[in-house]
């Protein structure tokens, strides 16, 4: 049996593995699933059709599942899920999907992956699509429909805009205002401005000294030299010999968010 706090309140329909512990003062919902060796420390709530899987720790005043600041939402039976490993620090909130969620992304689910740090204050709002090993720093807001990749950092008080995508390895700096979405591999920081190449993030997880080159000279060419537009730079890259992939990688997300509205592709989904 879950070791359950007699000072939590645990509806006997809600789902939870044998070796789960629910500090004091928790709320756990009836339509709750959590995995094996996850910790809700103390005055956790968890709400809403919201399933958890193993190995995460909650930690105080979190919230998962509630429903979403979202006027159109009626009550819709939209979701949460939660991966493996990941750290929810205190009076973070995740909350749950909406129908219109799912004329996007075929669900109402918000996700959050495996192995991410959600640190104090930050926010996920709903339909949010989080990959894996994310740092997520204090006071972070995500409004609702915006995906983000794997190994992305986003340091303190960044606002994300709704429906922005954010590519993998991207890193950006505290209070940066994110309004179009953001490439991979590079650093942002103000409002939407890309600064260069995240290359102590590419160095940290693996990418060889040719592909960080390969990478430098795109975002210099792409981002830094000013002397021609974008869209003719990216007409420029011949994709089928020879390019780099994670170059090719950069340039097929930055012609898709061009395929979008207002700098953000899933902009361009809306009502369709």
């Amino acid at each position: 049996m879950a070791n359950i706090s007699p000072l939590s309140v645990v509806d006997p329909k809600a789902q939870l593995a044998d070796d789960v512990e629910v500090g004091p003062f928790c709320t756990v919902g009836p339509n709750v699933i959590v995995g094996s060796g996850t910790r809700l420390i103390s005055h956790v709530v968890l709400s809403g059709n919201t399933k958890i899987g193993s190995g995460n720790v909650l930690f105080p005043g979190s919230t998962v599942g509630l429903q979403p600041q979202d006027l159109k939402y009626r009550g819709e039976q939209t979701g949460v899920e939660l991966g493996d490993n990941n750290h929810i620090r205190e009076h973070v909130t995740i909350h749950c999907g909406t129908a219109y969620g799912a004329t996007i992304f075929g669900n109402g689910i918000t996700r959050l992956g495996n192995d991410n740090l959600l640190m104090i204050n930050s926010h996920l709002g709903h339909d949010c699509q989080v990959a894996n090993r994310c740092i997520v720093a204090n006071n972070v807001m995500l409004a609702g429909h915006v995906v983000v990749g794997s190994n992305v950092i986003m340091n303190g008080g960044v606002g994300v805009n709704a429906f922005v995508s954010i590519g993998d390895f991207a890193y950006i700096a505290g209070y940066a205002q994110i309004h179009h979405d953001v490439p991979p591999f590079v650093r942002l920081s103000g409002m939407n401005r890309v600064r260069a190449l995240n290359s102590v993030g590419l160095k940290r997880n693996g990418f060889t000294e040719a592909d960080i080159e390969s990478l430098e000279t795109a975002v210099r060419h792409l981002f830094i030299n000013k002397k021609q537009a974008l869209a003719a730079k990216l007409h420029g890259y011949d994709m089928q010999n020879g390019i780099n992939e994670h170059v090719k990688a950069m340039i097929e997300f930055l012609k898709r968010r061009d395929s979008g509205k207002a700098g953000r592709y899933l902009e361009g989904l809306r009502g369709k």
